[in-house]
């Protein structure tokens, strides 16, 4: 990971609800979040649905937008004041050309491919206890960081459900 951060170009500070991408642009950048925390979500019928949360020493894209260098339906918004370095593709494209890059950062995506696919079942399989049992003990630090509400949006309930498993 050190390898990927070292290739950032500028470090950024976003201020608390700005954003740093917006649907309907394309994103080549791979965020490193140093500080702070980020949301990615997309709108549905004008209702937001967080599909990633982001802080402290997490990497965040807009994947697609990043693979494709087409626009991206993601936005993606600071939750709070949050510091990122910005490491661009041409920086990722350098570093890959040596074998040993191009296999750290095959593991750093099936990483990311395999915890969205994780989280995709949650959703679609699981009640709502075992959504919130699962991220608490796989990311207990989310609740530190991280408001109720973008959690429960995350998780897929209401922000009273989430209270009521939180007490119980």
């Amino acid at each position: 990971m050190k390898e990927i951060i070292a290739l950032s170009e500028k470090v950024v500070v976003v201020g608390r609800n700005e954003f740093l991408t917006v649907s309907g642009t394309i994103d080549t950048n791979l965020y490193y979040v140093e500080r702070g925390s980020l949301r990615v979500f997309v709108l549905d019928d004008q209702n937001e649905q967080i599909v990633r949360l982001g802080y402290k020493h997490d990497l965040v894209v807009s994947l697609d937008s990043f693979l494709t260098g087409k626009p991206s339906d993601l936005y993606i918004q600071a939750i709070k004041k949050t510091v990122v370095r910005i490491i661009p593709k041409a920086q990722i494209n350098n570093f890959l050309q040596e074998e040993a890059n191009r296999t750290l950062w095959i593991k750093i995506l099936e990483e990311l491919i395999v915890l969205q696919l994780e989280r995709e079942v949650d959703v679609l399989t699981s009640s709502p206890r075992e959504r919130y049992e699962r991220v608490l003990k796989r990311s207990p630090q989310l609740f530190q960081e991280i408001p109720s509400r973008h959690i429960a949006n995350y998780l897929r309930m209401t922000p009273e459900t989430l209270s009521r498993l939180k007490k119980s």
